[in-house]
This record gives C-alpha cells, structure tokens and sequence, in this order.
C-alpha cells in the first residue's frame, strides 16, 4: 500500500485532506463527475515536469469546475526557449490551435536559459501564438528550486524570467499576465510545510500538498480574470486519486 498523503490547501482556514490509499495495481479513481455548470472556458497548461505534476491536481480541479483542460506539459522539457525548444516549436503552434484555449497557462520552466533578448522573443512569440489562437496567456513564474550541478550554471538566466515575462505582458495591451507563484512556494525551495511534504527531495518537483495549494492558488486568480468561472470546492477535487499517480517521488 502507498502511504497516505495529507493535502494541506489555502483556503479559508487550512483544509485538511487525507490522498485515498492506493496499490501499485490499483489505478486512481476518477474524479466524480462535475456538478458545475459547464463554461465555455478551456484551459490549457504549458511547461515541464514541475508542470505534469502540478497538472494532475489541475485537472481534477478544473473538471470538478466544469472547466475544459488539456495539459501541454513536458517531462524533460516544456520550454520555449534555451535547449529543446526548437524542436517544442515545430509541434506547440498545431497543438495550441487544436485545442482551442481560452486561456494558455505557461509556467516557466527550469529549461528557460538564454539571453534576456532570447527569452523576450521566445514570450513574445508564445503571446503572439496565443493571442491568434484566440485565447489569453497567464505566465506563471516557476517555483524556487534547490539547484544542483545541472542548474547553477543557469540561475542567473532563471533568475531573469520573471522580470521579462513582465516586461512582455506590459506591452501586450492586456493579451497577457504574470502571476508570481512566490505566493504559493515562498522566495527558496522549501521541501516541508506545515510539517508534511510539499517539494520532493530531489529540489525541483512538487509532491501531492504542493499540487494542490498551487492548483487552488491558480484557480483563484483564474476566476478573478475569468467571468463565470466559479472554483469547484476543494473537497470536490482534493481526494480524487491523482495523488496516487507514480509521477509524485521523494515525497
């Protein structure tokens, strides 16, 4: 049996909410079905692994909401620029099209290396694919990592995403925002809060707790930008089995 897992989630007062149990042979449950009225509104999530973590508890959340979703996330990639995002181009323009967002989610990746001009021209290029698919981006800033070997080399890169991620919204005449997820995770990478599992050990992803506080986070500034759209109580969301799946490790 895997352990059970406790998802602590910023609502009003903190929610308390057990994973259901699973076996390695047992798939997890399906969200029930929503009981929201559905909304001509379709999300659709870009980024890297960090992101297919977090996408698991989106789903559920956006499903319970009545919401359309599709997850555009990429373990081991993601990007839009630094390395592998050429060959991310060549698919990204004919997969935003297909699914016909309202709105495009792209957290920015820990693959975001380059230039301040090469990172602004890859945000502007991902505004200008959204915006002629008829949808908005909400650029989401990436959680703090604990950086090893790999991506020291690259922090000061990581470091300037932000700051050019606002730097394209300003200028988008409102077809585009960021939101600052230092709300959810906090300026460094912090593996436990509130005493349980939130950032795996490995410094970089996300464990069950941490996918959920940045899903209801995220839904939260969704329904401020998005009439209609009423977030599904977390306790419709929270406990679907997604926290189960074998993507969450060194949890």
């Amino acid at each position: 049996m895997t352990k059970t897992r406790n998802l602590v989630l910023g609502l009003v007062g903190l929610l308390m909410i057990a994973a259901c149990s699973t076996t390695s042979k047992t798939s997890p449950s399906e969200p029930p079905a929503s009981s929201a009225k559905p909304s001509s509104a379709k999300v659709v999530l870009l980024g890297d692994s960090i992101a297919v973590g977090e996408s698991l508890a989106l789903e559920a959340a956006l499903k319970a909401s009545g919401v359309g979703y599709q997850s555009l996330a990429a373990a081991g990639g993601g990007n839009v620029v630094g390395p592998f995002s050429a060959e991310g181009w060549k698919k990204l323009p004919a997969a935003i099209t297909a699914a016909r967002p309202t709105t495009v989610v792209y957290q920015i990746t820990t693959y975001d290396w380059g230039t301040a001009a090469e990172q602004k021209a890859a945000y502007r290029k991902l505004l200008a694919l959204v915006t002629a698919a008829g949808a908005k981006l909400v650029i989401v800033t990436m959680p703090p990592i604990k950086a090893d070997d790999f991506y020291k080399p690259h922090l000061a890169d990581l470091a300037r995403t932000t700051a050019v991620a606002r730097e394209v919204a300003a200028e988008s005449a409102g077809k585009a925002s960021v939101l600052d997820a230092a709300e959810v995770w906090g300026p460094a990478y912090q593996q436990q809060k509130d005493g349980k599992a939130d950032r795996s050990t490995d410094g970089i992803h996300t464990c069950p707790q941490g996918a959920a506080r940045f899903t209801n986070w995220l839904l939260g500034n969704l329904a401020t930008a998005t009439p209609g759209f009423t977030p599904a109580a977390a306790d419709s969301w929270a406990n679907t089995g997604w926290a189960a799946d074998k993507h969450f490790k060194g949890c």
